[in-house]
């Protein structure tokens, strides 16, 4: 079944529980509009702990996930809609799982020679006196080692800095990263289906690339094409492309590269579900490529259809 066929019923999942649930309601809205406008039958799902029951009582043919965090980016859902034999949009369970977790991405990176900034992992609360034995070298970055959109997470230039910071960034997480702070250029870079979009540089006009610069409008500058030179894109690229076929990614992925002061490539992490906002990365690459967000929209769920009349799962 394509998408041009008069019988294909799409659920919208989108809401959840996770921290992340106000951007998930933005993505799912554009989403569920975009494929009303090219003539796809879609519904909104609420995703709640009976989302999979909900889905099956709409009879849907598949299932696109406008879900970010915890349950819903994070293997969770994908595994249930799979008990359930529900076809639905983007990365697989594993795939999902190990994006989710920074940790095990940085684990794959090495794995594949790709550099990434080193780190130190805390799974509970742990005192002053332990974060100086450790010996952590500023600056660095705490963040939590599950999640997006930039919450939790702060640059810290003083040790001082640093207790509070976890303390915050357990606020939302179980565990939490300390990880060597890059200085230079941020680098984001799309891949929907087999398509490479085009890299975007990020440049914050106040302070780090956080959730607030992510998601207000007019606060953060977005070049396109990126301002760093096509050598350093290219690279970027190619180590985004093998993170992506690494991990096992399907559907789209987003990922952040930094470059520092020596012109080399850092890969910091990789988002299975972008953000499908009116601020959001994914859909500004794909319109520099001739993309519109209708036709993005169409891509990734063909790419999804395509995959389950292969019989292969997310």
């Amino acid at each position: 079944m394509g998408i041009n066929s008069t019988k294909l019923k799409v659920a919208v999942l989108m809401g959840g529980m996770s921290s992340e649930r106000e951007i998930s309601l933005l993505t799912g809205q554009a989403v569920l509009d975009a494929l009303k406008r090219i003539g796809v039958d879609a519904v909104p799902v609420e995703a709640d702990r009976d989302a999979v029951e909900k889905v099956k009582q709409a009879e849907v043919d598949i299932v696109f996930i406008a879900l970010h965090g915890r349950y819903g980016e994070d293997g969770c859902v994908q595994g249930a809609l799979e008990l359930a034999g529900i076809p639905y949009t983007g990365s697989g369970v594993a795939a999902s799982a190990i994006a989710m977790g920074k940790v095990l991405t940085k684990d794959i990176c090495r794995a594949h020679s790709v550099p990434t900034p080193d780190y130190h992992l805390f799974s509970s609360n742990i005192s002053e006196e332990e974060l100086i034995n450790i010996g952590v070298n500023m600056p660095i970055v705490v963040k939590p080692a599950n999640g997006g959109s930039s919450i939790g997470i702060t640059i810290c230039e003083k040790q001082e800095q640093v207790f509070p910071a976890i303390i915050k960034a357990f606020e939302f997480d179980t565990e939490v990263l300390l990880e060597q702070f890059i200085r230079g250029p941020l680098i984001t870079i799309g891949i929907v289906a087999d398509t490479i979009l085009p890299a975007i540089e990020i440049e914050p006009k106040l302070g780090f690339y956080d959730y607030d610069n992510k998601y207000t409008a007019g606060a953060t500058d977005y070049h396109i094409p990126a301002k760093v030179s096509r050598k350093i894109e290219q690279e970027a690229i190619e180590m985004t492309l093998t993170v992506h076929r690494a991990l096992g990614c399907k559907g789209m992925s987003r990922s952040e590269v930094i470059v520092d002061g020596s012109d080399k490539c850092w890969f910091i992490e990789i988002n299975t579900i972008p953000g499908m906002t009116e601020t959001s990365l994914l859909p500004k690459a794909a319109l520099q490529k001739g993309i519109s967000f209708d036709g993005l929209v169409k891509m990734i769920l063909q790419e999804a259809l395509e995959r389950d009349v292969e019989g292969i799962n997310g």
